[in-house]
């Protein structure tokens, strides 16, 4: 099982500097990836001051050698695919290969879908982000796409560069509850990444994307993880990633302790 340290880039995180030292120190340590949030608001309570997570990781990316980063996870509904696209195949060259792509629905917890006029029924956002990720899927790979759909339209656009890894960036889906509809979306891409759950549902989940796909090869099943978690029951049902989720209410020097003290 691998081990990623995942930030939010609130407060005093909210410089871009601080989470370098964070990854930097992390790489030195021996975790296997740093990645951040990618919210642009949230709860009055929790942040106010809140950093760009394209930007903080294209930092993170210059100023490490090894661990992946990456955005866990972004919302396809509130962003333009080929800006996206651009985005991802960028950060990738800027990381000479170490970009994982989270991708979800994402949630209104902060505002920033009412505050902004985003579209807030999940059943539409669901839609969005089938129709989405398949654009990126295609532009990433180099093809030449002409599409013109129930959300999108990209008339006759081919990405260059698209990136270092090939055939593409891996993705990694998000998924909550007990509907299917997102785990069978996830299983046609390069991994899954549960939310909340139990290594009973874990195991379930890794039955039925295998069943799915065929062969769990070149597969990650990603879970978000806190100290109290059974790290070697999840392992032995199928993780082979473990995110170490960090709070907006963790310090630095809470943060730096995890670093630290997370991988023993």
């Amino acid at each position: 099982m691998r081990h990623a340290i995942s930030l939010p880039p609130f407060g005093a995180l909210s410089d871009p500097n601080a989470v370098v030292d964070i990854a930097v120190a992390a790489e030195e340590t021996g975790w296997d990836a740093v990645f951040v949030w990618d919210h642009l608001l949230r709860p009055v309570e929790q942040a106010t001051l809140i950093a760009d997570p394209w930007v903080t990781m294209a930092a993170i990316a210059m100023t490490t050698s090894r661990v992946r980063i990456g955005p866990m996870v972004t919302p396809i509904a509130r962003r333009r695919p080929l800006k996206l696209a651009r985005e991802v195949a960028t950060l990738d060259m800027a990381s000479k290969g170490r970009l994982t792509l989270g991708l979800g629905l994402g949630v209104d917890s902060g505002g920033e879908l009412t505050r902004t006029g985003e579209e807030l029924d999940p059943k539409v956002r669901g839609s969005m982000l089938d129709e989405g990720v398949r654009l990126l899927d295609q532009m990433l790979r180099g093809e030449h796409v002409v599409h013109n759909g129930t959300h999108f339209m990209v008339d006759g656009i081919t990405l260059a560069p698209i990136g270092v890894q090939r055939p593409r960036v891996p993705f990694w889906l998000a998924t909550r509850g007990d509907n299917l509809a997102p785990v069978r979306r996830a299983a046609r891409y390069e991994g899954l990444c549960p939310t909340v759950i139990t290594p009973d549902r874990l195991g379930e989940l890794v039955e039925f994307v295998a069943a799915e796909r065929g062969s769990l090869d070149g597969y990650d099943f990603a879970i978000m993880i806190t100290p109290e978690h059974p790290l070697a029951e999840f392992e032995r049902r199928g993780a082979t990633w473990a995110i170490h989720e960090m709070k907006p209410h963790h310090t630095i020097g809470d943060i730096m302790e995890e670093i630290a003290n997370g991988l023993g």
